[in-house]
């Protein structure tokens, strides 16, 4: 991975296996702050941003907790609900969270329904200039385009909006995310092994390549580590999961990726 220090990865985990999960899903072990940042160090990543596992639910104690030993280095996603107080949403604000998270493909991701939560949130996000991250099928890009265009909130798309390696190229998928493109949304470059590839991702080439015509300087990439859907024993190479935007984006525009568009989305 060669590019300047200071890069971004815009979505890693952590977890602590003592911590209580809800049920139904499965178990983490534990995987450090202090790990990560080791990994992405020697692939000169600085900075990261942290997201809220599915496991955990609402319960965003454990990345607080993380952002907070950062010391301002790092940004968060959260999961709240759709009664969260002000000064919980203050608290994780200054911590670092600039964003809230949607999971509607995990069996724990969503206790209460996504459309309702964020038009009740809509305002207080936008009072804090946080964004709406989304990790569907690209089946649902359709349904998102209404709630984008009511709440007017910026959209952020996990896992390349989940297009799949050999999508069809007349999938229906393709024109939903075109217009969710154009009304702002941004996508992350990450999460290939849950797209129906597997390393060295090169059959995610092709689908990366239309994404980025589509969403230009609207993209940032993640590593997703620690890989939670692939086999644990599977150590994937943190270096690997940057390997299919080098091999399609130009130096330039991958520089992008990872050095400067993160700091237009995460301040």
């Amino acid at each position: 991975m060669s590019t300047s220090p200071g890069g971004w990865d815009c979505h890693v985990h952590i977890f602590d296996a003592a911590a209580p999960v809800l049920a139904g899903h499965y178990r983490p072990a534990t995987r450090t702050l202090a790990e990560i940042e080791a990994r992405a160090t020697a692939e000169d990543v600085s900075r990261l941003v942290l997201v809220q596992p599915s496991v955990y639910g609402r319960d965003n104690a454990l990345l607080l907790r993380a952002l907070q030993a950062g010391a301002g280095r790092h940004r968060g996603v959260a999961v709240v609900a759709a009664e969260v107080s002000d000064a919980e949403l203050d608290v994780l604000h200054a911590a670092g969270v600039r964003g809230i998270r949607f999971n509607q493909v995990s069996p724990v991701g969503s206790s209460q329904p996504p459309a309702d939560v964020l038009r009740r949130l809509a305002p207080k996000l936008r009072e804090r200039g946080w964004h709406a991250q989304w990790y569907v099928r690209r089946s649902d890009l359709p349904a998102l385009l209404p709630l984008q265009r009511e709440t007017g909130l910026v959209f952020v798309l996990d896992h390349l909006a989940g297009i799949e390696a050999g999508t069809a190229a007349d999938d229906p998928a393709w024109g939903a995310l075109a217009a969710l493109a154009g009304g702002g949304a941004w996508v992350k470059l990450s999460g290939w092994y849950r797209l129906n590839s597997s390393a060295p991702f090169d059959t995610m080439h092709a689908p990366l390549q239309r994404v980025a015509r589509l969403f230009g300087g609207a993209m940032v990439w993640g590593s997703d580590w620690p890989h939670t859907s692939l086999d644990p024993a599977i150590d994937l190479p943190y270096a690997t999961t940057w390997q299919p935007v080098r091999a399609v984006l130009s130096g330039a525009q991958a520089d992008a990726v990872r050095l400067r568009n993160p700091l237009q989305l995460y301040g």
